[in-house]
């Protein structure tokens, strides 16, 4: 079986493992008929409306 042959220095373990940790914020994108911000690929909040049709009724 595979033995680590000296110690793993805390920088280094923790230099390794600090990528795992990172968020990315959203990518939002306008919406075209209303112009509010939206999540990519889901219906805009405001308006209701994905891809063309309006698949969410909103009072108006």
């Amino acid at each position: 079986m595979a033995v680590p042959k000296r110690k793993t220095s805390k920088a280094r373990r923790d230099k390794r493992r600090s990528a795992v940790w990172k968020l990315d914020a959203p990518a939002l994108s306008r919406c075209p008929n209303c112009g509010e911000f939206k999540l990519a690929h889901r219906a805009c909040s405001n308006c209701g409306i994905y891809n063309g049709r309006e698949v969410i009724k909103t009072e108006a």
